[in-house]
């Protein structure tokens, strides 16, 4: 440990002098009920992790907003050391905390259906029961991947691979993770919490690797805390608007064009007022509207710069041996437009509006109703201008 010293200021104290590394745990005096920890400029710490830097430090109490994101944390570990004690051979991914809650990705081999989340429950209940210890380790990249050679964790190596500082681990029982952390000092902090549901997941997000899956899950102090939340739940999905909107015969979406919706006659009654407001706003601000079309060839994305940095998020097809794509953007058509005129200062700033119908792949995970969809309606304007009139156009 080293020999130099930091300054510990906690609420209105005179605060205290500890050296540096020094663990929270024994550099609190005296420790409160209910507190896991300490926060310092956005910083986190658990009671395990070192404090490293002088400063103002507040207390993290259990229940509070931001010791939620470590109750969550440490939910998500739990998740993993129940599944892995149930399903032995199977291969970690990450498990963070998240808005609402956690979820933890796995690679089963032969992959699990939802019905077993009840029994990964049971057993995340005996681990809350035997109230582990939370231990951190810092390691060398070197020692963490002999570590997790050893446990055969392909995706943590991976994780590993070109760290050149000093990695952290948190334990708990047989259980050890690769973790940044912050945790609570112990399992059985955690004995509330419900398993949401199961859906796949690329590992890292990355449809070109293989297709984990996820368990998503949320955890509270309390069994009221937790029963609150489960009944925002149930409202939230009461007010979904993919329900509203298939009550109410404005939209539905089909699988024979996922991320794609189907607006019925009441739903484009709405779509249609939109569009009449949209034209008359901007007719009023002296655009003019135009429409390009939706395929176009693959030498003008080549010149926009699509192909190179978006390809992989377009639709492409090939006609008479020649690259098409439905167009993403509006953009590179409304451009082409413009250098097929002869425009002179006078006819500046030339403002233009169009409608555009654009589509972008999307992965089937990210899909949600009309939030996230794969064929939408672009509202777009463009403004070409001299240089002198940029200021008065913005």
């Amino acid at each position: 440990m080293s020999d130099i010293s930091v300054k510990i200021n906690i609420g209105d104290g005179e605060g205290f002098i500890v050296k540096h590394g020094t663990a929270l745990r024994e550099a609190l005096p005296d420790i409160p009920e209910g507190v896991i920890g300490v926060e310092s400029d956005g910083r986190l710490y658990g009671l395990e992790d070192p404090i490293d830097e002088s400063g103002q430090y507040k207390l993290l109490r259990l229940g509070s907003d931001r010791a939620v994101e470590v109750f969550w944390h440490s939910a998500s570990h739990i998740l993993a050391q129940a599944v892995k004690r149930l399903f032995p051979h199977v291969k970690l991914g990450i498990g963070p905390a998240i808005k609402g809650g956690f979820y933890y990705d796995f690679d089963f081999g032969e992959p699990i259906s939802a019905d077993e989340l009840p029994r990964i429950e049971a057993e995340m209940a005996k681990i809350a029961e035997e109230d582990l210890p939370i231990k951190r380790a810092e390691l060398s990249p070197d020692e963490a991947k002999n570590l997790f050679t050893k446990k055969k964790e392909k995706y943590k190596l991976e994780l590993i691979e070109g760290l050149n500082e000093r990695i952290t681990t948190y334990s708990q029982g047989e259980f050890t993770d690769l973790c940044r952390g912050p945790h609570l000092p112990s399992t059985g902090l955690v004995r509330h919490f419900k398993l949401l549901s199961l859906t796949g997941a690329y590992w890292r997000g990355d449809e070109r690797n293989p297709m984990l899956q996820r368990i998503y899950g949320t955890a509270y102090p309390t069994a009221k805390l937790l029963r609150a939340h489960m009944q925002r739940r149930e409202e939230a999905k009461k007010r979904d608007h993919r329900l509203i909107g298939r009550q109410m015969g404005l939209f539905s979406f089909h699988p024979e064009a996922p991320g794609t919706a189907f607006w019925h006659e009441k739903g484009l009654v709405l779509f249609n007022a939109v569009q009449d407001y949209w034209r008359e706003a901007h007719l009023r601000h002296g655009y003019v509207e135009v429409r390009t079309p939706i395929v176009l060839s693959r030498e003008l994305w080549e010149r926009s710069g699509h192909w190179e940095h978006y390809r992989n998020n377009m639709y492409v097809t090939t006609v008479d041996d020649v690259d098409f794509a439905v167009k993403p953007m509006n953009c590179p058509g409304t451009v082409l437009m413009f250098t097929e005129r002869q425009f002179s200062y006078r006819d500046l700033p030339w403002r233009v509006a169009e409608l555009g119908m654009i589509h972008r792949f999307e992965k089937s995970g990210a899909l949600h109703g009309l939030f996230r969809v794969r064929g939408f309606t672009m509202d777009d304007a463009h403004i070409f201008c001299t240089p002198e009139q940029l200021v008065d156009e913005v």
